[in-house]
């Protein structure tokens, strides 16, 4: 603004300007992520359906989970936000410049949050963040951590976002999660969250948002420190989170074809279909 003013012909310095906007009641403020775009007109009445679906699920003693794929990671000696204690004046070295280094590449955390248990799995894959990785994390949730948890269950819930590699419109997304009702014989219901309310998936804020506080300041130098990171956090209130490297290789671009979306056990909900449907075992 001062620069401004001095091209005017109005010269003055920074300083003054400063001295008039806080007379003025003003303040330096960073920008505030509030705009969510516009709403979809069910968007409330989605969010108390899934609020009931978990209610009874929990009640029944089955299995809730909140999914969703974290941000991609680059891995390498790369400056990672925030602060770390450290011997003072021993600040981790790290590259100048955060180009992504070929060979280390990126990770995707692919989060399932156990609703109930207070329990996180995270698989870091290493390849291309797809539906069949979505929900092959789920698969290993499920083998290593929530098969031991609900013994009896025949049902699992799963809410998600609308987008993403757990899209409601993607067919990959059906169709693999129908082999994974096949393999272990759950009835499979889904509750997506409306367009645009990500940060309302519980995952959000009960998983992902503390293992970045776990990470802070710290460079993800390898892709064994990004999951020893994710299975060291803990929070006062008891959270246990476990996570695994997944090498497998996610091709994009996979066509389902009519019939392979059809051969899908799937009963819509009463209520938005789209969003609210549930996936039969085959046997």
């Amino acid at each position: 603004m001062a620069a401004e003013l001095t091209a005017q012909d109005h010269p003055v310095s920074h300083e003054t300007v400063a001295q008039i906007l806080k007379a003025e009641k003003y303040s330096l403020q960073a920008n505030r992520k509030t705009k969510e775009g516009n709403q979809h007109p069910d968007r409330n009445a989605q969010f108390e359906y899934i609020y009931r679906q978990v209610n009874s699920a929990q009640r029944r003693k089955q299995p809730t989970v909140s999914v969703d794929s974290k941000k991609k990671e680059k891995i390498g000696p790369l400056k990672n936000a925030g602060r770390e204690w450290r011997p003072k004046g021993q600040p981790e070295k790290v590259k100048v410049h955060d180009f992504i280094d070929k060979e280390l590449g990126k990770v995707t955390p692919y989060g399932v949050y156990d609703m109930l248990a207070n329990e996180g799995w995270v698989s870091v894959g290493i390849d291309h963040d797809t539906a069949e990785f979505a929900v092959n994390s789920i698969r290993s949730w499920w083998k290593k951590m929530g098969k031991r948890v609900y013994r009896g269950a025949t049902e699992l819930l799963i809410t998600a976002d609308s987008g993403g590699s757990n899209s409601y419109r993607t067919r990959l997304w059906k169709v693999a999660l129908q082999d994974l009702a096949d393999e272990t014989g759950l009835r499979l219901k889904i509750c997506h969250f409306p367009p645009g309310t990500s940060k309302w998936n519980k995952i959000e804020h009960r998983l992902f948002c503390y293992i970045s506080k776990n990470w802070r300041g710290r460079p993800l130098l390898t892709r064994q420190t990004v999951v020893e990171l994710i299975g060291n956090t803990t929070t006062t209130t008891g959270l246990r989170v476990r996570a695994q490297l997944d090498t497998n290789k996610y091709p994009t671009g996979v066509d389902i074809t009519d019939e392979e979306l059809a051969a899908i056990v799937l009963k819509r909900g009463r209520f938005h279909g789209d969003w609210n449907y549930t996936i039969h075992p085959r046997n």
